[in-house]
């Protein structure tokens, strides 16, 4: 995505108003400061309706200070000689489908996912990755999106990922850390 995309084309909305803010917004800026890249697909029939927006970033799984239980169950896949500290990963910062192309019917969101996944797990995948990764928002509709789509909670308990970020326990988690293996 660049800003001649987005001025050639219609507004997006997803219909999540935070979501269309960073991508109206923030997305170009986000990415002149290097902290993330967007990408959008549109109709190949309109080029100027986008049907999703997706920004990726660069990440690591940290195992250092991981309580025992999340760490054997990243170990657990990966060879004895090659278990680490940090394992290389992409971010999915954000992930927007436009509200004219939601649901069952069209199957956008899955498609993105599947375009990703296939991406990274490629011969030309450029980053050298084993995992994707999201902080995906603690709701019913986000998590049950990434779960559909193979992704796991790096922490087994809300409690777990409290602890290991350093949040009171009386605070409310606003997101939760999922991965998916690309092996």
């Amino acid at each position: 995505m660049t800003q001649d995309v987005l001025d050639h084309c219609k507004p997006f909305s997803c219909g999540e108003e935070d979501l269309d803010d960073f991508f109206a917004n923030n997305a170009i800026a986000y990415e002149r400061e290097m902290m993330g890249k967007t990408y959008c697909w549109v109709l190949r029939e309109d080029i100027t309706t986008i049907v999703g927006m997706v920004t990726l970033a660069n990440a690591g799984i940290h195992t250092t200070h991981m309580q025992n239980h999340p760490r054997r169950k990243l170990n657990d896949h990966i060879a004895y000689s090659k278990q680490g500290r940090t394992y290389p990963a992409v971010l999915i910062g954000r992930l927007g489908v436009s509200e004219d192309f939601q649901g069952s019917r069209y199957r956008i969101g899955a498609q993105i996912m599947d375009f990703i996944k296939d991406w990274f797990k490629s011969y030309d995948n450029k980053t050298g990755c084993r995992f994707l990764l999201v902080d995906a928002v603690n709701n019913k509709h986000a998590i049950d999106y990434y779960e559909r789509n193979g992704f796991r909670p790096l922490f087994p308990r809300i409690e777990d990922e409290k602890t290991f970020y350093n949040i009171p326990v009386s605070e409310e988690l606003r997101t939760r850390m999922y991965y998916f293996d690309l092996l």
